[in-house]
């Protein structure tokens, strides 16, 4: 008889919830993070008293009032609403694009006239069949919005000209005629109270955690210890890349201690000039609604990625999407292993997604393991 039933390789939010999961129906569980504290991407680091968003700011948004609830049995959520501004030159917008966007883009004050501007921009380009990223926002949004408010930014964060990328990328874009700055329209919204560190400790609450801790490093040992294994890890990896490497962008974070106590007046400001170098400032305090003396600000710089970097954004192209179906042909057919999260599936997921993710997934195995 093995030690534990549930060997769970990461402490992401997907971990953490089938560990909670699990350990509620009485099984036991491991878990086993490489980095140094569990939480993975939504860990916060206190600075200054100020719960600083490690690895890129974190806003919940939901509209799934089970995943609302689900999380609020661990942690009080504020009522934070992510109003992002951006940057061009010297001058500043309103996101997502809205009334407010077009009235300082062009004056207009009603939707009708922000909506004859739009299309008549569209038609004068006359694209029929956009052939790469930079055709397909022109052909929905013209090009005032697009060379402002797009094309530097979406080329600093895939590190290539918008007419090297795939029309896919940008399938729709949001466009409100209304004067409404909220970044995201869903009904539940905002961060926990403390940080998110409160929901994770909730989460992993009776569950033993190791962290500092590399599953490849003594993956034999770890295989056989637990009857299970849940594996959030980069799945080529986890095959050995026997098919090839996954590709990724990955993120460098640039954070500073200021001596005021409010550098910039939002949580979150992006720059879209293709020369500036990072895609957005960040000022971790505006997401607490804090007010002491100091602040922390972070510019986030996107990257090539490598082994030895962090990834971020799975590069979801036809050659990827096609490797990555090969390692998945081979995780349905595992047995005893559970592949979920981020790296896992390959695919990018907001918070309450990799939570509804989870669910799911625990749903499906104990039922199957009960049936």
């Amino acid at each position: 008889m093995k030690k534990y039933d549930y060997l769970i390789v990461g402490s992401g939010l997907f971990g953490s919830v089938f560990a909670h999961e699990a350990n509620k129906r009485g099984k036991t569980c491991l878990v086993i993070d490489k980095r140094d504290h569990a939480g993975g991407n939504v860990f916060c680091e206190k600075v200054e008293g100020i719960n600083v968003h490690k690895y890129g700011p974190h806003v919940f948004h939901t509209n799934d009032e089970d995943i609302w609830n689900y999380v609020q049995q661990f942690v009080k959520f504020n009522h934070f609403v992510c109003n992002t501004l951006a940057v061009y030159k010297d001058e500043m917008y309103n996101l997502p694009f809205n009334m407010n966007t077009f009235y300082q883009l062009w004056g207009t004050r009603k939707p009708e006239e922000a909506k004859a501007k739009i299309q008549s921009q569209k038609e004068a380009l006359n694209i029929k069949e956009p052939s790469n990223l930079e055709e397909q926002a022109l052909s929905l949004v013209g090009p005032d919005v697009y060379e402002k408010l797009i094309k530097g930014y979406t080329e600093k964060q895939w590190g290539r000209p918008a007419t090297e990328l795939p029309a896919f990328i940008i399938k729709r874009l949001p466009v409100r005629f209304t004067y409404d700055n909220n970044y995201f329209n869903d009904k539940y919204q905002g961060i926990p109270i403390g940080g998110y560190n409160v929901l994770i400790d909730g989460l992993l609450e009776g569950i033993e955690v190791r962290t500092n801790t590399d599953y490849f490093e003594n993956r034999e040992e770890f295989d056989n210890i637990a009857d299970n294994v849940v594996f959030t890890g980069k799945i080529d990896q986890y095959y050995d890349f026997q098919f090839g490497q996954l590709e990724y962008r990955s993120l460098r974070f640039d954070t500073e201690v200021m001596d005021t106590d409010n550098y910039q007046g939002n949580a979150v400001v992006n720059y879209t000039e293709r020369d500036v170098p990072y895609t957005r400032v960040i000022e971790h305090k505006h997401f607490e609604f804090g007010t002491g003396p100091k602040t922390v600000v972070t510019k986030e710089h996107p990257q090539e990625w490598t082994s030895e970097k962090e990834p971020y954004y799975p590069v979801n192209d036809a050659k990827n999407t096609a490797v990555f179906k090969q390692y998945q042909d081979l995780a349905d057919k595992a047995e005893n292993v559970i592949f979920g999260g981020r790296l896992a599936e390959y695919r990018y997921y907001d918070m309450h997604q990799i939570i509804g993710s989870a669910l799911k997934k625990v749903k499906d195995h104990f039922s199957a393991v009960e049936a």
